[in-house]
């Protein structure tokens, strides 16, 4: 998704370089480029609104800087603003007390969550962590093998008691990994 975005948005700043001065009209066509880039990216729509208005206000506005070319300010506002969407600061994980911790991953089919669960048990490893991913999709066909393989390159645990392929009980896994994580000492 943030491939795509990028290169849209790139493509979006490259017509704004080498002009002097931007017009209200390049900037209604810049961020119409960038609603069709973020939309097309799968961004909710009162989010892509309210961007695009504030993105808008600012380039017409005087919050500019002398130093920044026309391009290079719009640039920086836009910037500033998927900042700002994105949530800003830095969020610090927050662990239970009592190990161990739970992180529960729910999105639409396709949308990351088993990539995400390597990457996120692989950092949590690199921090002192001992993760476990646990395979509680039981019904998508293939889904437990693919964590499985995912959290081998990772190397990082991972409980996977069932088969999957449409057998088995999710909350039951979800349950018993609990002990198993405490059993283990996975944090």
């Amino acid at each position: 998704m943030f491939d795509t975005l990028s290169d849209r948005l790139s493509a979006t700043f490259k017509n704004l370089r080498g002009k002097g001065r931007l017009s209200e009209a390049d900037i209604d066509a810049t961020a119409r480029e960038i609603r069709i880039a973020l939309l097309e990216a799968d961004v909710a729509l009162p989010v892509v609104r309210t961007f695009i208005k504030n993105v808008k206000e600012r380039a017409l506005g005087s919050d500019v800087s002398k130093a920044l070319n026309p391009a290079q300010q719009v640039l920086k506002i836009v910037n500033d603003e998927l900042v700002t969407i994105l949530g800003g600061e830095t969020r610090r994980l927050r662990f239970a007390k009592q190990p161990p911790t739970v992180i529960m991953l729910a999105g639409l089919q396709g949308a990351g969550k088993t990539t995400l669960a390597g990457k996120l048990g692989r950092w949590l490893k690199e921090q002192g962590h001992s993760p476990l991913l646990v395979a509680a999709d039981l019904q998508r066909p293939n889904a437990v093998n693919q964590l499985s393989v995912v959290a081998e390159r990772a190397g990082i645990a991972v409980y996977a008691p069932e088969p999957g392929n449409g057998v088995g009980d999710p909350v039951k896994v979800a349950k018993d990994s609990i002990e198993h994580a405490k059993a283990k000492v996975h944090d």
